[in-house]
């Protein structure tokens, strides 16, 4: 309906009772009152919680149902209250209960019946309206096989109590939601140019602010350490217990846990920009994003309602007419088959195993971007590494530099001056390492340039050329060869190391044992990617791959099987973009969070399996949601279509089979996965 008012990009999400679009010409005041005309309420920011909550209702509708339900069931066994056999004041108990639904499941029927797209509510409201007439027909004419207010009111009131239990229940997939917010820091100390410190809220802080925090406070943004030494506890965002020591021209993230020392830090991104509440946004919309499983249900809760209206025409009609039921009995058995169908359990089948599993998953430091990557990732049968910073440290150490100068000063200087505008974990390294082998040497200003896959180019006011690029290295040996070069002319050759991670190995022998094929790309040179195949044992490899190369072979790869990349998210990105499915392992960069569909915060490969085993797993519990809710109504309409189903029987079964489909779900929030 907000699609044909002219909004664009609508995405409602009922778990988190928001709804976003893309606002056009429109004025802000017509599109509220077009959600309104759709039987929802806009609740402003400071605008106080509704009275007539579905508690209230809940309540007041058991109180008034209570006696009529009592007295019926003990009718049933044969014990009669004289009170309770005065129609008019059954009529009086039912009358508030039926309002309260007229005006709850009436008004949401009018409107989607209204909108073409007919809800679970006409059903309720179609069959407690006609218990309701009917009985108000019998009270009239004081007939006693008429009178069916307990059947009219239960429903009602049992169907109340489900959509509580269901307001409960998903209250809990959303916990890591809730969990990630709480996190947002609310008051962070600002320094002062003049050396004062002021507290200051959340909102107030800039980019570029110079902030202080001290031992037991929360990093209140994202930043880089311009003073002091700390060790962080970064587990809340990525799942990594082990506390992590950081020093000046460290980034450090929003909302970590400073265990131990005192900063002052640089903000370097507020509000939307912030990895926190990047990730709060993904979990958020982690349903727009529907997997291929959920369509098919989509598509059948589309005509579920007016089929399961014909249905109960048609039981009614058969009943009364073929086989000569009586008026009630055939009745009832209609009203059962509207009660007891359960389209909604569809609709929560999917939205809420997703928003567990990716819940789970940003709890361990795994973002992921949609319920149809959790589809696609379960999948995956190749993944393609990268091999510098991603099976290997990254963080190489100079073993030897060959001096081809004898200004082997100017030569340090131009290393570190140039590999500091490069993001490559090699550029890392190096500035990391010459840091102190820098002295006071100036070296002209610089117009550097980054070219992804080659290296570090640069030119002087003089014109000078400078470059780094990688050299030629004359055997197996296992090193990373740079040569610096100054128009064309070798200033200096420098050889590096590199180890693999730790958790390297265990990665991919997890991977050959259920099944998915490693393969490693990489730009370095052949016979170090070679050795690194070697050591993990794996078959097939690329090297010394530009980033065309690499988007040309993935590209190749995903046509025959579904291929994840797993990359730095930097220099990877165009591979990261072309796979099936893109896994950064950038340490929760902006960039990676950009460029991948999975991102993993902490870096750490051993995450890897998790964020399969978790996936797969999710996508188990949506099949097995949405099998219990075919299966459910299959059963169910039948049974009460041939009478053995009471009408409130069947609206207690439907309330239940919701709590059944959402309880599946929140046990992926702490079921035991490898």
């Amino acid at each position: 309906m907000l699609e044909r008012k002219g909004l664009q990009d609508v995405y409602v999400n009922f778990q988190t009772q928001e709804v976003r679009f893309r606002q056009g010409e429109q004025p802000l005041a017509e599109i509220k009152a077009g959600i309104h005309k759709l039987g929802y309420t806009v609740v402003e920011a400071k605008a106080k919680p509704p009275f007539w909550t579905l508690e209230r209702k809940l309540m007041v509708s058991a109180i008034f149902t209570a006696p009529l339900l009592v007295g019926h069931l003990l009718m049933s066994l044969g014990i009669h209250i004289g009170l309770m056999h005065n129609y008019w004041l059954q009529f009086g108990l039912c009358l508030p209960v039926f309002v309260i639904g007229l005006l709850h499941f009436g008004r949401s029927a009018w409107k989607s019946v209204r909108s073409g797209v007919p809800n679970m509510d006409v059903l309720i409201f179609v069959g407690s309206t006609a218990a309701f007439v009917y009985s108000l027909i019998g009270t009239f004419l004081q007939e006693h096989n008429y009178v069916l207010y307990e059947t009219s009111a239960t429903i009602i009131t049992l169907v109340l109590l489900g959509n509580w239990f269901e307001k409960r229940a998903v209250q809990q997939t959303t916990t890591a939601l809730g969990e990630l917010t709480k996190l947002q820091v609310e008051k962070a100390k600002r320094l002062m140019p003049s050396g004062t410190v002021v507290t200051i809220n959340r909102d107030e802080i800039k980019m570029g602010d110079i902030l202080q925090v001290n031992e037991g406070d929360q990093m209140p943004a994202d930043g880089v350490i311009i003073f002091g030494n700390v060790s962080i506890d970064e587990s809340m965002l990525t799942g990594e217990s082990v506390p992590v020591e950081k020093s000046v021209n460290d980034n450090v993230i929003g909302a970590s846990l400073v265990k131990s020392g005192n900063v002052q830090m640089r903000v370097t991104a507020i509000g939307k920009d912030t990895v926190l509440q990047q990730m709060i946004e993904l979990v958020k919309t982690a349903q727009q994003d529907k997997p291929d499983i959920q369509r098919l249900a989509d598509r059948i809760s589309a005509v579920f309602v007016p089929v399961v209206l014909g249905i109960s025409i048609l039981t009614f009609v058969i009943a009364y007419f073929g086989f000569d039921v009586t008026f009630q009995k055939s009745l009832m058995n209609a009203i059962a088959v509207l009660v007891v169908s359960c389209p909604c359990a569809m609709g929560l089948a999917t939205p809420t195993a997703v928003m567990v599993g990716v819940g789970r998953l940003a709890r361990n430091g795994i973002l992921v971007k949609g319920g149809q990557t959790v589809e696609i990732f379960s999948n995956i049968k190749k993944m393609v590494f990268d091999k510098t910073g991603t099976l290997t440290t990254g963080a190489f150490t100079i073993k030897n530099i060959e001096y081809h100068t004898p200004n082997q000063a100017l030569a340090n200087a131009l290393i570190y001056k140039l590999e500091q505008h490069s993001s490559h974990p090699i550029a890392q390294s190096l500035v990391r390492e010459m840091g102190g082998r820098v002295n006071a040497v100036q070296v002209d200003d610089l117009m550097v340039e980054e070219r992804r896959g080659v290296g570090v180019f640069a030119k002087d006011n003089q014109g000078n050329a400078y470059q780094i690029t990688a050299h030629p290295s004359s055997g197996n040996t296992g090193s990373q060869l740079l040569a610096l070069r100054k128009n064309e002319e070798l200033l200096a050759k420098i050889e590096l190391t590199d180890t693999l991670k730790p958790e390297a190995l265990a990665t991919i022998q997890f991977l050959q044992q259920i099944g998915i094929q490693p393969i490693i790309l990489s730009g370095d040179q052949e016979e170090r990617t070679a050795a690194v195949a070697r050591q993990l044992g794996v078959s097939e490899y690329y090297s010394e791959a530009r980033p065309a190369d690499k988007l040309r072979i993935i590209e190749r790869l995903s046509r025959t099987a579904p291929t994840a990349m797993v990359g730095d998210g930097i220099n990877d990105a165009p591979a990261l973009a072309k796979a099936t499915i893109g896994v950064s392992l950038s340490n929760a960069s902006q960039a990676a969070i950009q460029s991948a569909q999975i991102v993993l915060l902490n870096g750490n490969l051993s995450h890897l399996p998790k964020a399969i085993s978790i996936a797969k797993h999710t996508v188990m519990t949506i099949r097995q949601n949405l099998f219990w809710a075919f299966a459910y109504n299959i059963i169910a309409i039948p049974i009460a279509a041939l009478g053995f189903l009471n009408p409130m029987w069947a609206a207690l079964f439907m309330a239940l089979s919701d709590v059944v489909v959402i309880g599946n779900s929140i046990r992926l929030k702490s079921k035991r996965i490898v």
